[in-house]
């Protein structure tokens, strides 16, 4: 044992000079790291930095355990886990083992403490662990142990101490190899399934993501496992893995370390996680730069997102022929001439399949919608065709047939599935070139969690819930009604492919997007008229989500404008589908039971329109009658016949009848149906079954600053406002009403104590109700958006528009208002929209005597908002 190697370092003589050669090796590591650091930024493959890195740190070890660790002592010293492996980024861990008897570890104790703690004054924070033969058989119970043993390299052992730990390992005593892989596959399973099984979100971590560099390590911990190959070469050799595919992982692998290396260098640490606080620093540090179309971070994400859509479709090719390789192969079931299955995954019958014809490339996809039970694609076949995707014309350059072949597949069985596995396995992207222009293209912002080809397949997906029966939690509200009632459903699905696979060329992706659209339904002969709905549902697809957010939908001169434009039923049936899809597409926690029920109601306002004609807007007062009558219908289930409710109607402002829905009226009537004059009134009630939307209703004695109380006041109670409507009452009252969210939905705060601590908050003095102080969130601060305030005549008369454009963050609206009290302004209406980082606000104010803001109150409105607004930034 103990055969150490001299160190690359010098190492001072004489046992009294530590310090010195401490100071020494300190250096050395300093001047190493340095020199590595320089060669990566000229370019220098990272696998040999990181493989000299090892070396360099090898040596130093080394030296550190010939100052300690006697020659006699029967020790031995391993590197495992990464550093074994010969791999060391800037700050990756070092993993240590060393290898002796029990009787010996006691012995030699206080020699490996001054060992180790030599290690951490150098600077090396190394993990270890100490143990006999015996007890890393134990240890190996745990597979992430054995996975970390298996890549050991001797630093200081002999070829006894390497036989004794290989054999405390062998599979005959712990883990056998098709034990191992199996706990190796469901471990990545989890794995992915923690990181929401995709690598496509904001900050992905390069290392354990989807797709990262743990998905390449662990096929090689199962081929040397399993084979006893630490190559992919050796795979190639005996037939687990195609030359293309080691060529596609190997080049993968360099760009994702390339990443990582890079991510070490610019956090300083150790850092897996791209998050916004290093991506344009990487960005630039790797030579991406902004030009026209793409941020030089947007272009370097788009490397990442690529490389890690090619490690998992090969990722999950080598995991099948591995599960083959230790359960064998059954007997094929034939399907038809051409294709079977093959324990349950669907291959191609003929090994020189697709015989370098397109055609069967889609007859494929056809036999696998109509086959449910296939458990995915035979690694064969899917090798295959990856090797025979240029054989995919795009739709342009095919023949009449082939794209027919194509809109048969897109109106035959499980359409949308059938397009998420071509958009995988690469066969999208060659039929649509411009769907492979958007493949990983992220868009650098926190409304956009997702790359454009993965938010594409989520409205997909979406689209094609519609269709299925509703699960107890169904999200949408009428869309499962809507679907049925679809002329040709394709058509949708076509609009929602689309919808966004313009983005990144320059100019309005709607535009342009309508123009693919139109280029790709002529070439596929599509009718005018389906392809004059799909080509206005890709130009228009963001036209609802901004009436519903930014305008008042209650106001029948908006709805009459949004009619206008639509100007027909089945126009309007699938662009509120497409909506829904799209909203609820963009990040998960975009949709919300209020954005559905808006949604709704503008689908219901608007067919009543154009059911009336769109000539003819809806007279405020036959609607305010047509309100009142059905709120009386409402209100009668509770015993209240129509005096009573007539009785109730006196407290209400007529403005109420106009804009409200009449279940909202109905259940401000019961709120304030025992509530004596002067009473503060609060009511909260849940927009749907989870009370995370939830409506809030204040009744009040009007006061200077109560509208700003209230927003503050909902703000810390952790509520979120997503619209404000603010109503002057008969006798000085407010009727004023907000949809909210609570900021935390797995700790929301009951209905019941909303209720009772905004009830407490208004009845006592407002001036002691101030904006609490929070710090901005780190993602935040990575998109700083230059305020915009904007002041305009408003339609009601007597009254201002504020529009303000800022970076959103906690407490923004409480702040705003704080603000707008200090001015003694008057707020009227409100609309809160929120995009990602982006808040637009827009409120309706006046002076206390209701009267438009003058220039020089607007000036100083839009002096105190900045500097507010600035503060808080800053802060």
């Amino acid at each position: 044992m103990n055969d150490a190697a001299p160190s690359d370092a010098a190492t001072p003589a004489g046992a009294d000079d530590e310090a010195a050669w401490l100071q020494a090796a300190r250096d050395a590591l300093a001047r190493t790291d340095a020199a590595l650091a320089a060669r990566f930024d000229r370019g220098e493959a990272v696998d040999r930095l990181v493989a000299d890195r090892a070396r360099a740190i090898d040596g130093l070890i080394r030296d550190a355990w010939a100052r300690c660790v006697p020659g006699a002592a029967q020790l031995a010293l391993f590197a495992v886990g990464g550093y074994g492996r010969g791999e060391l980024f800037p700050h990756s861990d070092i993993d240590l083992l060393v290898l002796a008897d029990e009787a010996e570890q006691h012995a030699r104790r206080d020699a490996l403490a001054c060992f180790f703690a030599l290690l951490w004054d150098i600077g090396l924070e190394a993990s270890h662990a100490v143990r006999s033969p015996a007890q890393c058989t134990q240890a190996a119970a745990d597979p992430t142990v054995l996975t970390a043993l298996l890549e050991s390299r001797p630093l200081v052992a002999d070829i006894a101490d390497r036989s004794a730990l290989a054999a405390s390992i062998a599979p005959d005593k712990v883990w056998p190899a098709r034990d191992y892989f199996l706990a190796k596959a469901e471990e990545q399973r989890q794995r992915h399934e923690r990181f929401g099984d995709t690598s496509d979100n904001l900050e992905p971590n390069l290392k354990d993501g989807p797709g990262g560099l743990r998905d390449l390590h662990t096929l090689g911990w199962m081929a040397l496992r399993s084979f006893g190959a630490r190559e992919l070469d050796a795979l190639v050799g005996l037939g687990h893995v195609g030359a293309d595919e080691a060529a596609a992982l190997e080049r993968e692998q360099e760009a994702l370390g390339r990443l990582r290396f890079g991510l070490h260098l610019v956090a300083g640490r150790h850092e897996e996680r791209l998050r916004f606080d290093y991506q344009k620093t990487l960005a630039a540090r790797l030579g991406y730069a902004d030009d026209a179309r793409n941020l030089g971070v947007e272009q370097m994400m788009q490397v990442f997102y690529r490389a890690a859509a090619i490690v998992r479709r090969v990722n999950d090719r080598l995991l099948q022929r591995f599960e083959e390789h230790f359960d064998g192969t059954a007997a094929p079931e034939p399907l038809d001439a051409r294709f079977e299955l093959r324990r349950g995954y669907l291959a191609a019958r003929d090994p020189d399949w697709p015989h370098g014809d397109a055609a069967q490339v889609f007859e494929l996809f056809a036999t696998w919608a109509s086959r449910r039970d296939a458990r995915g694609l035979h690694s064969q076949t899917a090798r295959a065709l990856a090797e025979a995707l240029d054989l995919v014309p795009g739709y342009a350059a095919a023949t009449p047939e082939l794209r027919g072949r194509f809109m048969a597949l897109l109106r035959g069985e499980r359409p949308v599935p059938t397009l998420e596995r071509m958009a995988r396995l690469g066969v999208l992207g060659r039929w649509i070139p411009a769907f492979a222009q958007v493949s990983g293209r992220m868009q650098f912002d926190l409304f956009h969690v997702y790359t454009v080809d993965q938010h594409t397949l989520a409205v997909l997906r979406n689209l094609a819930s519609f269709g299925q029966p509703a699960p107890e939690d169904d999200r949408f509200a009428t869309a499962r009604e809507v679907w049925p009632t679809l002329r040709k459903p394709e058509l949708l699905l076509l609009a929602g492919l689309f919808h966004d696979i313009a983005k990144g060329r320059g100019g309005d992706h709607s535009e342009v997007g309508a123009e693919d659209a139109q280029a790709f339904c002529a070439a596929h002969a599509l009718p005018a008229a389906d392809t004059a709905l799909v080509v206005w549902l890709v130009r228009k697809h963001l036209l609802m989500s901004i009436t519903v957010q930014k305008q008042d939908i209650s106001d029948p001169v908006v709805i009459h404008r949004f009619a206008t434009q639509v100007a027909d039923r089945e126009r309007l049936d699938y662009l509120y589908l497409l909506t829904c899809a799209d909203i609820a597409g963009t990040s998960p926690k975009l949709w919300n039971a209020w954005k559905d029920r808006l949604l709704a109601d503008l689908r219901t306002f608007t067919r009543l329109a154009l059911r009336q004609g769109v000539e003819h807007p809806v007279a405020a007062i036959e609607h305010i009658a047509e309100t009142r009558a059905a709120v009386r219908g409402l209100l009668s289930t509770h015993d209240i016949d129509d005096d009573e409710a007539s009785t109730l109607f006196l407290r209400f402002p007529e403005y109420s009848f106009l804009r409200a829905r009449p279940d909202q009226v109905a259940w401000q009537a019961l709120a304030l149906r025992d509530a004596a004059p002067g009473d503060v009134v609060v009511a909260v009630r849940s927009l749907d079954a989870g009370d995370h939307a939830l409506e809030v209703f204040v009744h009040s004695p009007d006061r200077d600053g109560l509208f700003a109380a209230i927003v503050i006041s909902l703000d810390r109670l952790g509520l979120e406002i997503q619209q404000a409507r603010a109503l002057d009452g008969p006798g000085g009252t407010i009727f004023d009403s907000f949809q909210v969210l609570p900021g935390d939905t797995r700790q929301p705060t009951s209905i019941a104590a909303i209720e009772r601590r905004l009830t407490e908050a208004l009845s006592g003095p407002l001036e002691r109700i101030r904006p609490a102080r929070r710090t901005q969130p780190r993602h935040l601060r990575h998109f700083r958006i230059v305020p915009r305030i904007q002041f305009d005549d408003g339609a009601e008369g007597g009254q201002t528009v504020l529009s303000l454009v800022c970076t959103d963050r906690p407490g923004l609206l409480a702040d705003i208002a704080h603000v707008l009290r200090k001015r003694h302004l008057r707020v009227h209406d409100a609309r809160i929209a929120t995009f990602g980082e982006r808040a637009e606000d827009v409120f309706r104010i006046s002076e206390p005597d209701n009267t438009a803001l003058n220039q020089d109150s607007r000036d100083a409105l839009r002096d105190a908002l900045l500097s507010r607004i600035d503060g808080e930034v800053k802060r």
